[in-house]
């Protein structure tokens, strides 16, 4: 696991970025597993500046979201499918019928087990970027008794919940469930890429990272991965320093 200080935001996302376009550049076919969330917008903006520098060329690129909320269509403002197109797949040349993220109006069972498929049709992820949550959660894998295997419903914690919640116009507008890639899918990317920051996180990265392996604190499991790098601002490196 390798640890990439960064002085800011900004060069936390330019630092991000720099891990995904050599990602593109050494494989132009290559399979990004992407996370929304207001860690990783920075980091898109960044691909989007390199694409219309022409540094970058997305046309033969695929990708896999991790998550959905269950109940929005791809239109509604506040689904993932959305937010993906309007800070990355609107502004560089990637095939859309080459995006994946779950549909959250499907049926659960039916939609968790298509997914599992087109991940395992596209022969695995090359590289997958992730955020960190608040109590441990990657994608939407909440703190459980058990790492959940497969792509899967979820509920929601309330802590997530509160969380995303400065993004809807009140709490109750926030979906209770959604649909999230699993962790064997996670784990079995051949990269992974974290992007956290703010002392908020502080005590999170210092869990997740150096503490015992825990379905409790679902990305502690990423200490069991080859190659996995955090990148993250000193505020949310504070706590591995003992300040």
């Amino acid at each position: 696991m390798k640890f990439v200080e960064c002085r800011d935001y900004e060069e936390m996302s330019r630092r991000a970025a720099h891990l995904i376009a050599a990602c593109v550049l050494m494989d132009p076919d290559c399979v990004l597993g992407l996370a929304t969330g207001s860690s990783p917008i920075g980091t898109y903006d960044t691909l989007i500046e390199w694409y219309e520098r022409g540094d970058l060329d997305f046309s033969k690129v695929k990708t896999v979201n991790l998550d959905e909320y269950q109940g929005l269509s791809g239109d509604n403002p506040q689904s993932y499918r959305y937010f993906m197109n309007t800070h990355l797949f609107d502004h560089v040349n990637i095939d859309k019928n080459n995006t994946n993220v779950p549909d959250g109006r499907a049926d659960a069972q039916a939609e968790c087990a298509r997914y599992d498929r087109v991940i395992e049709a596209l022969g695995g992820i090359n590289l997958q970027l992730l955020g960190l949550g608040h109590n441990g959660h990657i994608g939407f894998n909440e703190p459980a008794e058990v790492f959940p295997k497969d792509t899967h419903c979820v509920a929601l914690t309330q802590s997530t919940i509160d969380a995303n919640s400065r993004l809807f116009d009140n709490i109750d507008e926030v979906p209770r469930f959604a649909y999230t890639m699993g962790i064997r899918s996670i784990m079995a990317a051949k990269k992974i890429v974290v992007v956290v920051s703010g002392e908020d996180k502080s005590e999170i990265v210092r869990t997740a990272f150096t503490g015992p392996v825990t379905p409790q604190v679902p990305a502690s499991i990423l200490q069991m991965h080859p190659d996995v790098t955090i990148v993250g601002d000193r505020a949310a490196f504070s706590l591995l320093r003992g300040n």
